[in-house]
């Protein structure tokens, strides 16, 4: 079988968890037989490989009109992934991004073609036009797309005030796309339309989840914000995150501490939580720990954030920041500490990390949300803190420091995660079962679409 798989980007570019969940994927599926090519935007066309695995890049066209951002996506794009499928050939086509180049636009070649759609869905920015699934900045969502409660939400979070976004979000839609026809330009003109423009994002979003024949989620909240949308429970699959095989762990030395030894891996966003982590380390005075900060910074707002967190660590010689480690080096890394500590605010789809503690042995303190709470078991492996909230973590932090048998006990509980070959042999039964489903119905639908 030949697999198609589509993410927002690829290497060399920069690249965040999804890529590296793709090319994961893509390596267990070639080991399996399949034959795999990764077909990822660009701004040319390219064809070229990395360490044996086939990538091309299909050209994505050069408009930057609100209503191409926000609607059914970019022509040029997807005329140009046409064309890579009739020199490619695959059997099955596999989406891991919703932008406009990675659009409905392409379900439309590959059902043009005969070929069957999967779609996984991998953050809450896919749905979520904020990108967070936190209402206002501050509460968990429940991910339900309403036209004017989205708005409001996400207008405030661009730093519209209270009040504007409120007034902007109740402005009609036929209002916004009659500025738009005008070619009003610019910041205000753009909030008048944001009601027409995210009412297109969220039905093209809709749209794609009925018109896909598999939608794969990583974790039982995802699928269950999926349905609340709309999608049909029969579509959709849970299939959670793996690992690349890491070989046998090496043994632990089990030992008491004399200090507790923290760490935390992952980008410096406010939606990760580091924040909460150094208060409650600051907090614990009496407590012999250190925290360690390995982060990655992706724009200025993470910058920013980095800042503002060297600022609340102060001169505590017990915290310390430090440069990202590769991927490959993360377990490794790992095994040097006592806990993980994962204390992010919004919902995560994995993450990977907990996955990665788990093979080097260690425990994880995580937030008691998201896909946290379905990978970690409060007291057989971690435990469980409620997010945002630093008097809490300060507790469970200091809990472990004083007592080694809890936290001997803790990692004793720790199994080996699932590993990515497992969810290579999961998704190629996924494949199997959709292969040869685009009737003539969804051809012609597809047609129809793209004239």
């Amino acid at each position: 079988m030949k697999v198609a798989h589509v993410p927002f980007c690829f290497r060399p570019d920069a690249v965040g968890g999804t890529e590296v969940y793709v090319e994961g994927l893509a390596r267990e599926q070639t080991k399996l037989g399949d034959d795999v090519v990764i077909a990822a935007p660009a701004p040319a066309t390219a064809a070229y490989a990395i360490d044996g695995l086939q990538v091309r890049r299909f050209a994505t066209g050069s408009s930057v009109r609100l209503e191409t951002l926000y609607g059914a996506g970019d022509r040029a794009a997807s005329s140009h992934f046409g064309s890579l499928l009739d020199r490619e050939r695959p059997d099955v086509v596999h989406l891991h991004a919703l932008t406009s180049a990675v659009s409905i636009r392409l379900v439309d070649e590959a059902h043009l073609r005969g070929k069957p759609v999967v779609f996984t869905y991998h953050t809450p920015t896919v749905s979520c036009a904020r990108g967070t699934l936190l209402r206002d900045g501050q509460e968990v969502c429940d991910g339900t797309l309403t036209v004017q409660r989205c708005s409001a939400c996400t207008l405030q979070g661009l730093g519209v005030g209270r009040l504007g976004s409120a007034v902007l979000s109740r402005m009609p839609a036929h209002v916004g796309k009659a500025c738009g026809a005008l070619g009003l330009a610019g910041s205000l003109w753009t909030g008048v339309q944001y009601t027409h423009l995210l009412g297109m994002q969220q039905a093209s979003f809709r749209e794609l989840l009925s018109r896909v024949e598999r939608v794969v989620v990583l974790c039982n909240w995802a699928r269950d914000v999926l349905i609340r949308n709309g999608l049909a429970e029969q579509k959709v699959t849970v299939c959670r995150h793996g690992l690349v095989d890491w070989g046998d762990p090496r043994p632990l030395t089990v030992r008491a501490p004399d200090v507790l030894r923290v760490a935390f891996l992952g980008r410096l966003h406010p939606t990760k939580g580091a924040d909460v982590l150094i208060r409650a380390v600051r907090a614990l005075e009496d407590v012999k720990i250190e925290l360690h900060v390995f982060g990655i910074e992706q724009g200025t707002a993470d910058t920013d954030y980095a800042r503002e967190l060297g600022m609340l660590a102060r001169d505590d010689p017990r915290i310390r920041f430090h440069a990202a480690v590769p991927s490959q080096q993360v377990i490794d890394l790992l095994r040097h500490f006592d806990v993980l500590a994962v204390p992010s605010r919004w919902l995560e789809t994995g993450p990977l990390v907990v996955l990665e503690a788990f093979a080097a042995g260690i425990p994880v303190v995580g937030s008691n949300l998201g896909g946290i709470a379905e990978l970690v078991t409060d007291g057989v492996d971690g435990v469980l803190v409620e997010p945002d909230y630093s008097e809490e973590w300060a507790q469970a932090l200091a809990w472990l420091a004083r007592n080694s048998g809890a936290l001997a006990s803790l990692r004793d509980g720790v199994q080996p995660p699932r590993r990515m070959s497992v969810v290579a042999s999961e998704m190629r039964t996924v494949y199997d079962d959709l292969t040869g489903q685009v009737g003539a119905g969804g051809v012609a639908r597809a047609a129809s679409r793209i004239r």
